[in-house]
């Protein structure tokens, strides 16, 4: 089958080149070299910007082989005294960057160093594609244009088209478009005519094509994994400047530090009070509200009843894109039960209101004349303030915006809940009760020994200790109780000691309540005093009773509030926050985190409206204690937020998530009730992102149904990491992942996963009170809480996953095995050298494994990834996953299916561990074989073990180890010809050994 697969690539120009010929200027050419082939541009003389715009084509011999490829472009200054070239810079850019021609764009990358000591500045412009044409032939005679530019650097080689029986030679600039031009390039889109099915040769100039779109790179971390599921790397123009391979070019100078977003403009109206306003009821008075208006966009104030001097202080935000009208009107209005009364007007020319830009203070609001109708003034004044401004306005956050309006429900209460919000986490601690002992306890019934316990209660907690038959009125536990508490303290510890006098029946005999603020507070390890706590009667009792009893029955307790721990509230493997509860055990930030939610696109409906899909979407980041949530997009599939955020790093270590929910709030409830609907999320791990580098990726949004994965969009996100501490970054890594007393007093695995349980709900409960709430599933489906859950897909991943690991092993235990069957002999006797080398010069051992790691590292400097790592299909198991198991794994728990499905469930579930536990058995097996070979278990297999160590013990002592390590070496490699078929007589003694399988029932 013929391959037509070709690499394309078009030089378009480069940009302030280094000056290398002495006279302030340079002759420039760029050297192309992929997969063997080199070809060279024509050379531009004393141009430090020179333009080529010229193509060629490279064949690619083995497609499967293309993301281990490499494309690199040399740009080199031609001395035509010397007849040489001095180096001016180059471009590497991996396989896995190239695209189809229709994604194609023009990127002008910065020229890299091709040694530590060279002096390179400028960018290059190329354009890079794959295209399967097989129409279009390679550029083959690249070597004759390298002779002759050689001879003559004058002579240009340019294929000029000829059509008509004419030449055409055109010569055109290529330039990364500016903000405007790519606004306006949105607006009215012209459409691209591709060229690229004409046949080229050497170099042909290219035609002019419009402003390229966003999407630039496509990723994708095993070839298998599908292009769609795939990470995509975007250029796009925020208020810092264009973005290209993470850096910013062409900054704005007059940017704000709302940086890592496209800079929208809104115009505010904020809304302050009016005073003297008309009587318009038979009352004399009037129930009034404000409507602001524009185009079709119309923003309500809450109404007042009987009041001719409200207040309202509430802004309303309207996008300058989606205007559609130059007048801006503000009418109050009478609420009336049928027709609402006309007040008075206020219109504003939106040409003449006034640009603010932060950090300038906030426009003072003035005192506006009412107008009628007809623009004659009436009685009554608005207090108004009108600007344009952009999101970095402060302002934003709690403003109406236009692009949230929805006409399904527009009361104050659904508009709340569309803003968007900075939510933080409450302050976590545990709280340690070490129940010691009970004295004098006083049962219900006379004549009778209590079988007591204690339970301890706070909030929704409820734990309790073990029942103590004891033979007196004294019990001893000396058992610890775990709650996670969350500042403020609310809700009392209360203690209760309880008599089990029969089954399912226990009376009280006593309680203590403790509030929390009054508990002791420890950061380490340090003994906690104990106290005797007097129990009192949970009902009341007469005084004389009272009186006739001289002893009250005690309980002894030892409590604190933990604050050396970190308070696990999320999964482990996904934890944002590293730092224990104390804050004078943090340490200083060493870096900052900002994160732009530019727009989500090709977002699946997740609700009908008026016939037709739609989805309200917001956003929500989680980060440390901090939560964000965005404004929600009414009605909108291709929503644009540009909000952007900003988070302490105080540990590499730690990962960033991102969400995007659909608002069920608004409207009719669906089938899931008033449940925000997740459409997917993103995992960022800081430790994987460079200091100061701009990650401008579009994210598939893949979601696990019942169904299969599914891909229900893609989520735009402009990522920056800052680091301000270098030296305490790097201290970072020497330190435990966790705080001190994890590993002092550890808790186990059941009691981190009860207490993980609690502290989501705990976190969850406080943000529901939040205005707007974040409500529980968006925290749940963020803290990732039912990831410690059975799943057959994850259990086959993580299996995988693991063989992946000792790939390595196996592959190296595969060589060693052909080395030692002589598959390839020259191979073999050169390890024999370096393995004799290596017995008789046992210093080189280490240093050389040391640097053979080190020479490995760098040579996979220049593959390390460009790009944060995503969600992979592949490696979840996702793509051809059994039905019935993603049944199982989407079902409750406890379980809701019927009998007979669970039946068969459970069958399956026995058969897979019916396979460990045979593997465990086997690795058992061999261990106890290694006891038995010293037990005298098999009185003969020991004698012949003793005698033999007694044997080698005389031989390694009179002989060299050198020699001894030579000669096992030489015995393990021997040729196959002194081999038998046949087990080794080691391995068939070993065999021989007792276990204990004989023990087994």
């Amino acid at each position: 089958m013929n391959n037509n697969l070709k690499l394309g690539v078009d030089v378009v120009s480069a940009h302030n080149l280094l000056p290398k010929d002495g006279l302030g200027s340079s002759s420039a050419f760029v050297e192309l070299c992929f997969d063997g082939q080199k070809f060279r541009t024509t050379i531009k003389e004393k141009d430090l910007n020179p333009v080529w715009n010229e193509r060629f084509y490279f064949n690619i011999s083995d497609p499967s082989n293309l993301h281990y490829l490499a494309l690199d472009a040399y740009v080199y200054n031609n001395v035509r005294a010397t007849n040489t070239r001095s180096f001016l810079g180059k471009v590497s850019l991996t396989g896995t960057s190239f695209v189809p021609y229709p994604d194609a764009v023009v990127l002008h990358y910065p020229l890299e160093k091709r040694g530590i000591f060279s002096h390179v500045r400028g960018e290059l412009g190329l354009k890079v594609y794959i295209t399967d044409d097989a129409s279009i032939k390679s550029s083959t005679a690249a070597a004759s244009a390298e002779s002759l530019s050689s001879k003559d650097p004058n002579l240009t080689h340019v294929d000029n088209h000829t059509t008509n029986g004419r030449v055409e030679s055109r010569h055109t600039f290529h330039h990364l478009p500016n903000p405007n031009s790519h606004q306006h390039q949105h607006h009215s889109p012209a459409p691209e005519v591709h060229h690229h099915h004409i046949p080229k040769h050497i170099a042909d100039e290219m035609k002019p094509e419009p402003p390229p779109p966003k999407l630039v790179r496509v990723y994708s971390e095993a070839s298998s994994q599908p292009v769609d599921y795939a990470l995509k790397e975007t250029s796009p123009s925020l208020g810092g400047g264009r973005v290209v391979g993470g850096r910013v070019l062409h900054a704005d100078k007059t940017a704000s530090t709302y940086n890592l977003v496209e800079r929208m403009h809104f115009l505010y109206v904020r809304v302050v009070k009016a005073r003297d306003l008309p009587a318009m009821d038979v009352t004399g008075s009037l129930d009034p509200f404000v409507e602001v208006r524009i185009g079709n966009y119309r923003g309500i104030t809450q109404h007042f009843d009987k009041r001719q001097n409200p207040e309202w202080n509430q802004v309303f935000a309207f996008s300058r894109e989606r205007m559609q009208a130059s007048v801006l009107e503000v009418v109050i209005k009478d609420k009336d039960l049928l027709i609402d009364d006309f007040v008075g007007i206020v219109r504003f020319d939106i040409n003449e209101v006034p640009l603010r830009v932060p950090p300038d203070s906030p426009l003072a609001p003035q005192w506006y004349r009412l107008e009628d109708k007809k623009g004659e003034r009436v009685k009554g004044e608005l207090m108004l303030a009108v600007w344009i401004g952009t999101q970095a306005d402060e302002a934003f956050s709690d403003a109406w915006h236009s692009d949230a309006a929805t006409t399904v429900d527009s009361t104050p209460v659904t508009s709340i809940s569309l803003r968007s919000k900075v939510y933080h986490s409450p302050r976590l601690w545990y709280l340690r009760v070490n129940v010691v002992e009970a004295q004098d306890l006083i049962p219900a019934e006379k004549n009778h020994f209590p079988d007591v316990y204690v339970k301890a209660q706070l909030a929704n907690q409820v734990l309790k200790t073990k029942t103590c038959q004891a033979r007196t009125l004294n019990a001893l536990w000396n058992e610890d109780l775990l709650f996670v508490a969350a500042e403020p303290f609310e809700e009392p510890l209360i203690l209760s000691v309880e008599d089990r006098v029969a089954p399912g029946k226990d009376e009280i005999i006593g309680r203590v309540i403790l509030p929390l603020h009054s508990i002791e507070r420890r950061a380490d390890d340090r003994m906690i005093h104990s106290r005797w706590f007097n129990l009192e009667k949970p009902v009341a009792v007469d005084v004389d009773q009272l009186k006739r009893e001289k002893f009250a029955s005690r309980l002894h307790l030892r409590v604190c509030l933990d604050g050396g721990y970190h308070v696990l509230d999320e999964s482990t493997h996904y934890s944002s926050d590293l730092r224990p509860t104390a804050k004078q055990l943090w340490r200083p930030p060493v870096g900052i985190l900002e994160l732009g939610i530019l727009n989500a696109v090709g977002l699946h409906p997740m609700k009908t409206r008026e016939g037709r899909g739609t989805s309200d979407t917001y956003c929500v980041a989680k980060y440390g204690q901090k939560w964000v949530r965005t404004r929600t997009i009414v009605g909108n599939l291709s929503p644009k937020y540009n909000e952007q955020y900003t988070w302490e790093v105080f540990d590499p270590a730690t990962v960033l998530t991102i969400g995007v929910f659909d608002n069920s709030q608004l409207g009719e409830k669906g089938s899931n009730g008033n449940k925000d609907l997740k459409i997917g999320k993103v995992r960022i791990r800081i430790s994987t992102l460079e200091a100061g580098r701009v990650y401008t990726h579009s994210y598939p949004l893949l979601v696990l149904h019942p169904t299969g994965v599914k891909k229900m969009g893609e989520l735009h996100l402009a990522i920056r990491f800052t680091c301000t501490s270098f030296a305490n970054m790097l201290y970072q890594y020497s330190k435990p992942l966790l705080p001190k007393m994890h590993y002092a007093r550890p808790f186990s695995v059941m009691q981190l996963d009860m207490l993980r349980h609690q502290a989501v709900n705990i976190v969850a409960a406080r943000l529901a009170r939040a205005e707007p709430p974040l409500r529980k599933e968006v925290v749940e489906y963020l803290s990732d809480v039912d990831s410690h859950l059975w799943s057959m897909r994850k259990s086959k991943a993580n299996f995988l996953r693991l063989m992946s690991v000792f790939s390595g092993l196996f592959a190296v235990g595969k060589w060693f095995v052909d080395i030692c069957t002589w598959k390839n002999p020259i191979t073999t006797v050169l390890v024999h050298l370096l393995f004799l080398m290596l017995a008789f010069l046992p210093d080189l051992i280490l240093p050389t494994i040391f640097l053979y790691m080190f020479l490995i590292g760098v040579w996979n400097y220049r593959y390390r990834p460009r790009y944060p790592p995503h969600m992979n299909t592949k490696i979840s198991q996702a793509e051809a996953v059994h039905p019935d198991e993603l049944d199982e794994e989407f079902d409750t728990f406890p379980t809701s299916k019927n009998s007979e499905l669970v039946r068969v469930r459970y069958d399956r579930v026995r058969s897979v561990a019916g396979r460990i536990q045979t593997v465990i058995g086997d690795v058992a097996t061999q261990g106890e074989r290694f006891q038995a070979l010293l037990s005298w278990r098999d009185p003969r297999a020991t004698a012949i073990f003793v005698i033999f160590c007694l044997i080698a013990a005389i031989v390694l002592f009179v002989t060299p180890f050198q020699v001894i390590a030579a000669l096992a070496g030489f015995y393990a490699m021997r040729h196959p010809r002194f081999r038998h078929r046949l087990p080794p007589v080691p391995i068939n003694f070993f065999r021989r050994l007792p276990s204990r399988t004989d023990s087994m029932l």
